[in-house]
């Protein structure tokens, strides 16, 4: 099915568990911390790190929250799928999403200037959807255990950094 769709050129190989392991970090972030989804992100098969733009400096507890509740994401075995859909479909998707919706969050605002009309969104079960062309695992199962390596927090740009790597 998915040859039917003209897409746009990917330059990235990704590790899939540590690429859907951002994907859910991204929405974990947006849901403790209120913030966007990342726009610096190093995603690799080692180590990848990740930064948001955040109101206040994580705690130490926060920091523990994080790792906690991304490992019982990844241990409820959500699924991940993939919808095909034009952008005037997209921004209709958005428009009638309940506001609390994974949906109501997806933007157009990130991709780029020459992104093909048709969108593969990356779904993970109800709790994320994002736009995306990278690789993914099938279930957050499959990811493995996520391991918080350390964060660092630049005061001025109010940015926190996160480091972590994926356990299989």
């Amino acid at each position: 099915m998915a040859e039917d769709y003209i897409l746009n050129d990917h330059n990235k190989e990704e590790f899939p568990p540590a690429h859907t392991a951002e994907h859910l970090l991204n929405q974990l972030m947006m849901r403790m911390f209120g913030c966007e989804r990342s726009n610096n992100a190093h995603v690799e098969r080692k180590k990848s790190k990740i930064s948001y733009i955040l109101d206040h400096k994580p705690d130490r507890k926060e920091e523990r929250e994080i790792e906690q509740r991304m490992n019982e994401l990844i241990d409820e075995d959500l699924p991940v799928t993939f919808d095909f859909v034009t952008r005037a479909e997209l921004e209709g998707l958005v428009m009638e999403a309940e506001e609390d919706s994974p949906d109501a969050r997806i933007s157009l605002d990130r991709l780029p200037d020459d992104a093909s009309e048709t969108i593969r969104l990356v779904r993970i079960g109800d709790y994320d959807v994002c736009p995306c062309i990278g690789k993914h695992v099938r279930s957050t199962a499959q990811i493995g255990r996520f391991e918080l390596l350390g964060t660092n927090w630049d005061n001025d740009k109010h940015s926190f950094r996160v480091r972590y790597k994926i356990i299989q």
